[in-house]
């Protein structure tokens, strides 16, 4: 699997830096957006199955963990069964870097979880253009 998270995007009529991708109209003053979502994606690379989560607080270690637990349970129970080894692709960000404890914690309880040993692989930091989701 791949996993990456993208920036956050504001909800509403606002005009996104002057760009827009169709015949809509924009407010003339982007204030006081409170409205916000963080999308969240996972591919299959082998199906080439695209898992999408939107989060609507902030892109952290929990919530990159929350949407691949998300896509686990999606998942049927044949298509779990037939997973011997969990192999994850992503960048080395600041939420789900080695180092990062709370993410690292996370990742153990939802192995421990599934019974699944996995295996994280970084991407070298600013190289997240390898990674197969961000072609999507």
């Amino acid at each position: 699997m791949s996993i990456d998270c993208k920036a956050t995007v504001h909800i509403g009529e606002f005009s996104r830096g002057g760009v827009t991708r169709g015949d809509h109209q924009a407010c003339d003053h982007d204030f006081g957006c409170r409205e916000k979502y963080i999308p969240c994606g996972i591919v299959d690379e082998e199906s080439g199955e695209l898992h999408i989560t939107f989060g609507s607080s902030y892109k952290t270690s929990d919530f990159i963990v929350d949407t691949l637990e998300a896509k686990w349970q999606a998942m049927d129970a044949q298509a779990q069964g037939a997973v011997e080894l969990l192999q994850i692709k992503m960048d080395n960000g600041p939420e789900s870097s080695g180092v990062r404890t709370q993410f690292l914690h996370r990742m153990v309880q939802f192995a421990d979880h599934i019974g699944k040993p996995i295996q994280l692989l970084y991407y070298p930091p600013y190289h997240s253009k390898y990674n197969p989701i961000e072609r999507c």
